[in-house]
């Protein structure tokens, strides 16, 4: 993960949870955060805006689709993914 998209992802997901971004691990999941359905369809708007990409979610069933949403680690996994195919 480059440091950068971790620290951008945390401090979005750290906004909406109403945490201290230092608070966030990697490991954690949006839910053991207490980011509810709402709050993470708000934080992929805002992660689209900041980053210029699109992100393939369904909020509708989120395992479905593209998007791995299990844990910050993964979002900024996918976030990292997502710009690399914008670029490419």
């Amino acid at each position: 993960m480059t440091v950068q998209v971790e620290r951008k992802v945390i401090a979005i997901l750290a906004e909406r949870a109403g945490l201290d971004a230092a608070d966030i691990t990697p490991d954690a999941s949006p839910e053991s955060l207490g980011i509810d359905s709402m709050a993470l369809v708000d934080a992929i708007f805002a992660i689209e805006e900041t980053f210029g990409i699109e992100v393939p979610f369904n909020a509708s069933a989120p395992e479905e689709g593209r998007f791995d949403i299990s844990s910050i680690g993964a979002i900024v996994r996918a976030v990292e993914e997502l710009i690399a195919e914008q670029a490419a």
